[in-house]
């Protein structure tokens, strides 16, 4: 079963592309400074327009999680984690933990954004448990 993909658009292909790099993209306001993800065209603090992309470390911490073990359709294969991941950067991304393996995660566990294929379909962020 083939597994839904994103699709790309003017405002979004930044960051797809920079995903195919192995880098973590972001738009950051130039007039209130914060960091915003997912991307989008407007600040969502000040409303201002002059935002810039920006590339993150990928460094997080965990800020909450949850271990699907059934899944919605068999295009995924359970069981897997879902995460909640605050970056150093001042943003929260949902991901994947990559390889599935959700013992030793916890809330405020350090964790790191990798970018691999998700079973021949896109390039997707997946976050891995650092030491």
């Amino acid at each position: 079963m083939i597994r839904p993909s994103p699709v790309p658009n003017a405002d979004t292909r930044p960051y797809w592309e920079a995903a195919e790099r192995g880098e973590l993209a972001y738009r950051q306001c130039r007039e209130c400074g914060m960091a915003q993800f997912p991307p989008g065209r407007v600040c969502r603090r000040c409303r201002g327009w002059r935002l810039e992309w920006r590339i993150s470390g990928g460094r997080g911490t965990v800020h909450s999680f949850t271990v699907v073990h059934r899944a919605p359709t068999p295009a995924f294969a359970a069981p897997y984690a879902i995460l909640l991941v605050d970056l150093e950067e001042g943003f929260r991304i949902m991901t994947n933990l990559r390889h599935g393996d959700a013992a030793g995660l916890a809330i405020g566990s350090p964790v790191r954004i990798v970018f691999g294929p998700s079973d021949g379909g896109p390039v997707l962020p997946q976050a891995e448990l650092r030491s």
